[in-house]
């Protein structure tokens, strides 16, 4: 190599990473934004009083027979008109929008029966055919779930949560969970046992001694899904899961439950996403995306991608954004900005997690313009050997991370990066303009496993990082 070789060789080089860290990559969340364009719904309507609901009653027929009509003319709403009313599973077609009025609240059975038969879904990762979630549809195009009126799950110690078989939700010794199932193997672990085996789908059929609780809203294999303006209380487990959807957008929901494993939103390998002005109150992380687990996320291969984050208030949660820790199918381009997120029970901000089983490829994340008030761990991250697996034939990798103009008022650390020692499976980390106060530990920022974690202008307790 020539000397002036070299040289054109160093100055693009530099100009590359001068590129990176100055933000340019802002313009590419524009260009996904303009490809997120929420469905359109025909200016037609059927209301639920017509096919015989009334309220105060169970009108689970009621709002099948409307969808089934609005679906058969070609589209339109779904009205739940103000008032109360009891429901089973519903199963949404393409071009309806369920719609809730202001003051209505439908309030779903606690009953397991109603959620029969079983459908074909993903549970914590894995396929399976397991009970229906609350609202669920497959296959779909132009679906939506909109309005001011509450979708209440009606989870609590007694029903749904004391399945994950912790005493804090209402367990007891000889009761029935996903852990525990007199006689054989309980429903999580048969399910990772099929998983490992690559057993068929179609053979992986649970019951309802294994425990596996339904998501509230799961939209599988969708285009074009807009959930907007509703307020979801009392899940049995996540409340919103976008699954192998492209063109998802949510917006100005409000997702308040408490209970175990109770994610606000998890779009599992789904492709251009819009999460804006939404509130975020839960048990579990507050966003958590996902692309399937172990063998089922490698063999779709379907990864998470241009998922862009803004303008939410995230409170209680094990994580405020997360990646993972069901993440084998990979992850890419996230941009989250302008967010407020703060509380006593918020664990951390940004997390990324994952092991060497269930490896996965993490890249290209961009974190700008995040307030936060306090949190209980970490306003950055990385678990690299999650629930406590410290080695494995999959190593996950995180790479390309940038978070610029960050404020942070408490913490324990800082940057918590996790990684293998020796190994650097993460690396280009890219810290700017951010300033932490009233964090605790004396390192202030404790990183293992990682090279290239770049800090410009980043102030923990008034002293500057290098």
């Amino acid at each position: 190599m020539t000397t002036k070789t070299l040289f054109f060789s160093c100055l693009l080089a530099c100009l590359s990473c001068g590129n990176a860290s100055r933000g340019d990559h802002w313009k590419d969340a524009g260009e996904v934004l303009q490809q997120i364009v929420p469905p359109r719904f025909p200016e037609r309507a059927w209301n639920v009083r017509d096919f015989g609901a009334a309220e105060g009653e169970e009108i689970t027929r009621a709002i099948a027979g409307a969808i089934e009509a609005c679906h058969a003319a070609g589209g339109g709403r779904v009205i739940i008109p103000a008032g109360e009313y009891f429901t089973g599973a519903i199963t949404l077609k393409s071009n309806v929008n369920l719609h809730l009025s202001e003051h209505a609240v439908l309030k779903f059975s606690t009953d397991p029966k109603a959620y029969t038969p079983f459908v074909l879904s993903r549970w914590e990762g894995i396929d399976c055919y397991n009970y229906s979630p609350l609202i669920y549809a497959h296959g779909a195009e132009n679906v939506a779930v909109t309005g001011e009126g509450v979708l209440d799950g009606q989870a609590d110690r007694d029903h749904w949560w004391s399945w994950k078989g912790l005493r804090e939700y209402g367990w007891e010794a000889g009761m029935p969970s996903q852990h525990f199932r007199p006689g054989g193997v309980a429903g999580r672990a048969r399910l990772a046992r099929m998983n490992a085996e690559r057993l068929p789908v179609e053979q992986r059929v649970m019951d309802e001694e294994d425990c596996l609780r339904p998501p509230f809203i799961q939209f599988h294999t969708c285009k074009n899904v807009l959930i907007e303006g509703v307020t979801i209380v009392r899940a049995p487990f996540w409340l919103i899961h976008p699954l192998l959807c492209e063109n998802v957008t949510v917006r100005g929901v409000r997702l308040e439950s408490h209970g175990p494993n109770n994610d606000g939103c998890d779009p599992e390998s789904c492709k251009n996403v819009l999460i804006e002005k939404c509130y975020f109150d839960n048990g579990d992380d507050c966003i958590a995306i996902k692309s399937g687990r172990d063998d089922d996320g490698r063999s779709w291969n379907v990864a998470s991608e241009n998922i862009i984050v803004r303008d939410n208030v995230m409170r209680d949660g094990h994580g405020g954004v997360v990646i993972g820790s069901e993440i084998s199918g990979n992850c890419r381009n996230v941009w989250v900005e302008n967010c407020e997120m703060s509380s006593a029970n918020l664990d951390r901000v940004i997390r990324v997690k994952s092991n060497a089983v269930r490896g996965g490829v993490i890249e290209n994340l961009f974190v700008r313009n995040i307030r936060v008030g306090e949190c209980k761990e970490a306003v950055f991250r990385v678990e690299m050997k999650y629930e406590k697996v410290m080695d494995g034939p999959n190593l996950p990798v995180v790479r390309n991370v940038h978070l610029e103009n960050i404020t942070c008022q408490g913490s324990r650390y800082g940057l918590f990066i996790d990684g293998f020692p020796n190994r650097d499976q993460v690396y280009d980390v890219f810290v700017k303009n951010c300033t932490f106060e009233g964090v605790q530990e004396k390192g202030l920022n404790r990183i293992i496993g990682a090279r290239n974690v770049d800090l410009d202008n980043f102030i923990i307790n008034g002293r500057i990082m290098d």
